[in-house]
């Protein structure tokens, strides 16, 4: 691990790979590893693009790597795919969408498999990001799988959220009701050729004129990212709102959201992983959750009697 760190520290693109796939697996090293890179976190941004299915979120990502080069940035860029029910993995394999980098030593992309998680984003998918930071990378990208009613965890890892819909995306009292007025920092229509366009451009802007939100006002762009229209806006777009944080007192409020979210992630896995070994050592507790399986009891009743149980030392064989 020592010699893995140092070539990952120093730039080794493989390093990278490689601790990127020991913490997707939830290596027993993971503690150790994010722990070693903390000390080199802090100098990335990081944009989330969400939107549901269909939007064009990955076509529009590809050019956004295109106007981060331009701009001299380093960028990486983290895809989350359905999971494969089989292997776990990403369904779309690295780079298949974003080819166009592939040779781009400036540019790393990486397809994370959902597994399962409900939010659009990974449960790897924060330490995944840390990891591009310490890397070097200036921007990182994250694109989620889709948006829903519960997938809003981006905005619990981005710095800027970026939501993108289209003009098919229908009315836009669905978007409210996703919570989506709460969660943008900047909307974009894409396929903006398309009819409806005008119509969903105006009713967004029309329900956020309505929600009276204090300091940034949240854009709404139009784009055609397929035909590269509209997204050197949006990039200006990108940069000025890191510039908003920057100067204002959102960046440490958003900050210590991020790190509040992410210690509540990682206490719960510990303590996930703890009962997970700690109540086959203990008889009672054991019966208990036996109890459960079978139905003979509620899993409600079950974790009441758990608790008090799993609070003193284990009973002796």
């Amino acid at each position: 691990m020592s010699d893995l760190l140092k070539k990952f520290l120093s730039g080794d693109r493989l390093a990278l790979s490689r601790m990127i796939t020991l913490v997707e697996n939830q290596s027993d090293q993971l503690p150790a590893i994010m722990s070693e890179i903390h000390q080199h976190l802090g100098k990335a941004y990081y944009v989330g693009v969400t939107g549901p299915p269909g939007a064009g979120k990955s076509t529009l990502v590809n050019r956004l790597i295109a106007q981060g080069r331009a701009l001299g940035k380093k960028v990486g860029v983290i895809a989350i795919d359905p999971s494969s029910p089989f292997s776990g993995g990403a369904l779309l394999g690295d780079r298949i969408r974003m080819q166009d980098h592939a040779s781009d030593e400036g540019v790393f992309i990486r397809s994370l498999g959902s597994r399962g998680a409900h939010g659009g984003v990974s449960r790897a998918t924060r330490d995944v990001v840390r990891l591009m930071d310490a890397f070097g990378m200036d921007w990182v990208l994250i694109e989620t799988v889709g948006v829903g009613q519960t997938e809003l965890d981006i905005m619990e890892i981005a710095h800027t959220t970026v939501v993108v819909l289209t003009p098919e995306s229908g009315d836009t009292i669905q978007t409210m009701k996703a919570g989506l007025l709460e969660v943008a920092d900047v909307f974009v229509v894409n396929k903006a050729d398309r009819e409806g366009a005008d119509k969903i451009l105006h009713e967004l802007k029309a329900m956020l004129e309505m929600s009276h939100a204090e300091g940034w006002e949240v854009p709404v762009l139009k784009t055609q990212a397929f035909q590269n229209v509209g997204v050197k806006e949006l990039a200006e777009t990108l940069e000025a709102h890191r510039r908003y944080l920057n100067v204002s007192t959102k960046l440490q409020e958003k900050l210590l959201a991020l790190r509040e979210a992410e210690l509540e992630e990682v206490l719960q896995e510990s303590f996930r992983q703890w009962l997970k070994g700690e109540i086959p050592r203990r008889p009672e507790a054991e019966a208990l959750r036996q109890q459960v399986l079978s139905g003979a009891i509620s899993a409600y009743e079950g974790a009441s009697r758990l608790f008090p149980l799993l609070q003193g030392p284990p009973a002796k064989r």
